[in-house]
C-alpha cells in the first residue's frame, strides 16, 4: 500500500532510528516498500539502508529532488515522506490505515503526523508547541513530521520542487482543506539547534507573506 520514502545525505547516525520506527508498518503488510533516495552520503547510510532491505535510489542534493527520484521509484498507491531524523511512533500505523481506508479518488487528501521531540525539559516543550502553532494558524506542519498522500495526488500536484522550502511549497499547494492532522507523533532528535526551527518559522512567515512587524517580533 505505502511507500515510504525518506531523502538521505549522511544519515547513518539516525536512520536505524527511522527504519525501527517501520517496522510494525512493514509486518503489518501496510508498508510495501522503502525507498532511500540517497543525495552522495560519504557515511555509512548506503551500508545500512542495504541491510535493512531498502531501495536505494541515487539523486541530486537538495531535498527535493531527492523526495520526487524516490517516488518516482515508489511502487505502493500511497507515498509517505519521512525525514531520516524522524521516527514514527508505536501504533501509528494503525491512525495511517484508518486514514486510507477514508480517503476516495472523488477527495483526495494528505495527512501529517504530530510534530514531537525526543527530549525533555521547558525548551522542549516549547518547541513542539511553536510547530503545533504554525500548524494551526498557518497550516504549514513542519517538513519533519512526515507527510502521506496518494501516489495520484502527488503527480496531479507536480510533486515536489527542487527549489529551497521545497516541503513549504508542497504544502501550500495541497491546501489547508485537504490536510489532515493525525494524533500519531512523529518524534525527532533533539540536537536540532533551535536556531534551525526559528529560521524554518521566519522562512514559512515569508513564504505566506506576513506582515513585517510579525516576522520581526518571531525572530527577536
Amino acid at each position: 500500500m505505502i511507500s515510504v520514502i525518506i531523502p538521505t545525505w549522511n544519515a547513518a547516525r539516525v536512520l536505524p532510528r527511522c527504519f525501527e520506527s517501520l517496522i510494525s508498518g512493514v509486518v503489518g503488510g501496510l508498508v510495501r516498500d522503502v525507498i532511500v533516495a540517497d543525495g552522495g552520503s560519504d557515511d555509512d547510510t548506503l551500508a545500512i539502508a542495504d541491510a535493512a532491505g531498502a531501495h536505494v535510489v541515487k539523486a541530486a542534493r537538495s531535498r527535493g529532488a531527492r523526495m520526487a527520484s524516490g517516488a518516482s521509484s515508489a511502487r505502493g498507491d500511497w507515498l509517505l515522506f519521512l525525514y531520516p531524523e524522524t521516527a514514527l511512533e508505536s501504533g501509528w500505523e494503525k491512525e495511517a490505515e484508518d486514514f486510507l481506508d477514508r480517503v476516495t479518488l472523488e477527495r483526495p487528501r494528505a495527512a501529517t503526523f504530530r510534530y514531537a521531540l525526543d527530549g525533555f525539559g521547558v525548551d522542549t516543550r516549547r518547541r513542539e508547541n511553536v510547530a503545533r502553532l504554525r500548524a494551526a494558524i498557518f497550516g504549514l506542519p513542519y517538513g519533519d513530521q512526515g507527510l502521506l498522500l496518494p501516489k495520484r495526488f502527488y503527480r496531479a500536484l507536480g510533486g515536489h520542487s527542487v527549489a529551497p522550502m521545497e516541503d513549504v511549497d508542497l504544502i501550500r499547494r495541497i491546501g489547508r482543506g485537504r490536510l489532515i492532522a493525525l494524533r500519531s507523533r512523529a518524534i525527532n532528535k533533539e540536537e536540532d539547534e533551535p536556531g534551525l526551527r526559528r529560521s524554518a518559522l521566519l522562512a514559512a512567515l515569508h513564504a505566506v507573506r506576513m506582515p513585517r512587524a510579525l516576522v520581526s517580533f518571531i525572530g527577536e
